[in-house]
């Protein structure tokens, strides 16, 4: 996108282009073109405080969302997927994903961003055999999710519930264990919940200057510990290997770089 400066209409809804946006921001760690100036120039200075450890978690994270994806669709089968916290899309998507293994998936996308809205349609195109929708609802709202995925997804029947890079958004005080506990009792046994998030474990000082960027930025992060991380999955039966940095879960190749990204991740079934 090239316009600067002024808000741009979509729909009923106002994309803020005077103010840098996670979303965008992320999109442009993984060499996007849906960001303004203002969040390349977040961007940038995150990158700068932490050494180039941002986009490489972007990156990371991403692959670790292909990953999860394939191999629940191959492992247990499962052929339903409910998606929060969608973000721009980036290809290949988690549809894609699903449906190169399970051509039959049927895949919900949830955000609130107008301009994950206005890229909808990119979502949208899916498997013949298969079903893709893109749900406009906030991830605070899990009643709300759960009531338009129904139309879609057979909550009687295993859904792999992704949550990534969606929580390190949501303070505890703002419901975050909330949010998940409602979603996952939501769902079917053989269930799963895909989740990443960040955390200060490894690099405390780059990831404290890295939430006073973006909290100058107006824009709130919280890094939680691994036993913090842990306490989402409660309930649940870890896959191995339990819960990682995103770039040690299920490796296809050896991670890139000499140290973990700030980012854990985990996949767990329900039983």
């Amino acid at each position: 996108m090239t316009e600067t400066g002024a808000d741009i209409q979509d729909t009923d809804r106002v994309i803020d282009t005077t103010r840098p946006h996670p979303a965008r921001v992320y999109d442009w760690y993984l060499g996007g073109k849906d960001n303004y100036p203002v969040d390349e120039e977040l961007g940038r200075r995150i990158a700068a405080i932490d050494g180039g450890s941002a986009p490489k978690a972007a990156r990371a994270n991403r692959a670790f969302m292909r990953r999860a994806t394939r191999a629940l669709a191959a492992g247990p089968g499962i052929r339903q997927f409910l998606d929060i916290g969608t973000g721009i899309p980036t290809e290949p998507n988690l549809h894609q994903i699903a449906q190169s293994v399970v051509p039959d998936a049927r895949v919900v996308y949830v955000d609130n961003d107008p301009i994950v809205l206005a890229h909808a349609s990119a979502l949208l195109r899916g498997t013949p055999q298969g079903v893709t929708e893109y749900v406009q609802a906030d991830a605070r709202d899990p009643h709300t999710i759960l009531e338009q995925a129904a139309r879609v997804l057979d909550f009687g029947r295993p859904v792999a519930l992704s949550l990534i890079a969606l929580l390190h958004f949501v303070a505890d005080e703002d419901g975050a264990h909330d949010l998940v506990r409602t979603l996952v009792e939501a769902l079917a046994p053989g269930s799963a919940l895909v989740l990443s998030t960040m955390t200060a474990d490894f690099e405390p000082e780059n990831v404290r200057k890295g939430i006073a960027a973006y909290a100058a930025g107006g824009v709130t992060l919280v890094a939680r510990s691994h036993a913090e991380v842990g306490a989402f999955f409660d309930g649940l039966g870890l896959l191995e290997p339990g819960i990682v940095p995103v770039s040690r879960w299920r490796p296809e190749e050896p991670p890139a770089g000499d140290g973990p990204v700030s980012l854990y991740g985990g996949v767990a079934l329900k039983p």
